[in-house]
């Protein structure tokens, strides 16, 4: 069933892509990402060797920031949560979100068409992602890079390093080809990173003998980083060797579990609502757990697994859903309405069918929702509802009360779904053709 749950935005979580393959694809957001700046300060805090830098909202502070690091040369990168920044674009016309800079003046020009545009980047699509702030830091000059993740993993049972010696660039492309380029270790999560696998790691990577023992103190302080924040990502694209000897960590991407909220609160304190897509921040704020898919049947459902079966039946009979929508087991009104305007909100929704089994939840105050939904938001799509369980009786009254909706009410679910599917193809067919189709059928 998992097989129609695609996540919308791949936000560089590559490390467990390079482990299995379709990990991302099928799984739901269920992380806070932060910002570079935010989680290079937490490496820092840590003890970890990082570039010298300072974050931006206006181009006169970004020259301030330059002016106070009095660097020889500086780099700007737009905090953008989305990755490929670099081989990004900006609807201002700049090209590439990291640039490289010589003076505390370009930085100020930089940063002034960076911030309040959006940067659009493979990742983004072409609603690209606004930049709201620039983080500039002084240059240091490598002489090799390295690519580490420690990210948790179920076919490792936990923590993995996923690390290569081709640092500094698209490690999906290393790993599709040279996956033998790509290293990978479990870490016993009751022992922790150890002294000894931190070496044997880094002496795999080719790090030198004047620097193996600092790649490998870092490696355990970025474990510990890992562990601290409730991380299921830590990637550090690169780690690198400057010319005078010293491993740093040139830039952080770090994602925190949101199961983790109530321990890790000033974190998501932090969280950046600008970069989420609008309907994600509706469904976080109203308790709801929703993914966008590509089809054109909206569903409304109580229950991952429910829903689950529901989009697997639709499907079934040549049908395709356009979200996985769960609205848990202590679903109000207020909630169901505001499910409908996440679905409505897709313009790819040619029918919606809500299929709810009252448990915990009651049928009755499901139906309120719907009438509410349906009169507020003037619904002009086939609505299909299946409601069975607690309170159902009255829900059924309510909604025969409701008459001029012309709700097309089911017991069984697959007829439900086969009138759903039928109904968006009418619908789809319609529209394609250019006709009007006007529903007026009985509950």
């Amino acid at each position: 069933m998992l097989r129609f749950l695609k996540q919308r935005s791949f936000n560089a979580s590559i490390a467990s892509g390079i482990l299995r393959k379709d990990a991302f694809k099928y799984q739901q957001n269920r992380r806070l990402s932060i910002h570079e700046h935010i989680g290079m300060g937490m490496l820092r805090d840590a003890g970890i060797p990082v570039p010298r830098g300072g974050v931006a909202s206006t181009a006169r502070d970004a020259l301030t920031i330059a002016r106070e690091l009095d660097a020889e040369d500086y780099i700007v990168k737009a905090q953008v949560l989305a990755g490929g920044r670099g081989k990004g674009k900006f609807d201002s016309g700049l090209r590439g979100g990291v640039q490289l800079v010589y003076s505390p003046d370009e930085v100020e020009s930089i940063a002034h068409r960076m911030i309040g545009s959006k940067l659009i980047t493979k990742q983004t699509g072409q609603r690209g992602r606004l930049c709201n702030e620039v983080f500039v830091c002084e240059r240091l000059y490598n002489k090799r890079e390295f690519y580490f993740a420690i990210t948790m993993d179920r076919s490792f049972n936990g923590p993995v390093i996923i690390a290569s010696n081709r640092g500094g660039m698209d490690i999906e492309t290393v790993a599709a080809e040279e996956p033998e380029a790509i290293l990978k270790e479990a870490i016993d999560i009751m022992v922790g990173l150890t002294k000894e696998q931190g070496v044997s790691m880094a002496e795999r990577l080719g790090f030198s003998a004047l620097t193996v023992e600092q790649a490998a103190d870092i490696m355990m302080k970025l474990y510990d980083v890992f562990i601290k924040y409730d991380s299921s990502l830590l990637e550090i694209n690169p780690l690198s060797i400057d010319i005078t000897n010293r491993v740093l960590c040139m830039d952080c991407k770090l994602n925190i579990d949101d199961n983790a909220i109530y321990r890790q609160n000033e974190l998501f304190d932090q969280r950046d609502w600008s970069q989420e897509d609008e309907r994600d921040v509706i469904a976080t704020k109203a308790g709801i757990n929703y993914i966008s898919l590509d089809g054109d049947i909206g569903c409304l459902v109580n229950g991952a697994g429910l829903a689950m079966a529901t989009m697997d039946i639709i499907k079934l009979h040549n049908g395709t859903p356009a979200n996985f929508l769960d609205i848990g087991g202590g679903a109000t009104p207020d909630q169901v309405r505001e499910a409908f305007r996440l679905i409505t909100s897709d313009d790819k929704v040619q029918a919606i069918l809500v299929n709810i089994f009252g448990g915990i939840v009651r049928c009755d105050k499901i139906a309120q929702g719907i009438i509410q939904a349906a009169t507020e938001l003037k619904l002009g799509k086939p609505l299909v509802v299946r409601l069975q369980g607690s309170q159902v009786d009255e829900a059924k009254k309510i909604m025969a009360a409701a008459s001029h909706l012309h709700i097309l009410s089911f017991e069984n679910l697959d007829d439900a779904a086969k009138m759903a599917v039928k109904v968006s193809t009418i619908y789809s067919q319609a529209q394609q053709a250019d006709i009007g189709v006007t529903f007026n059928l009985p509950i």
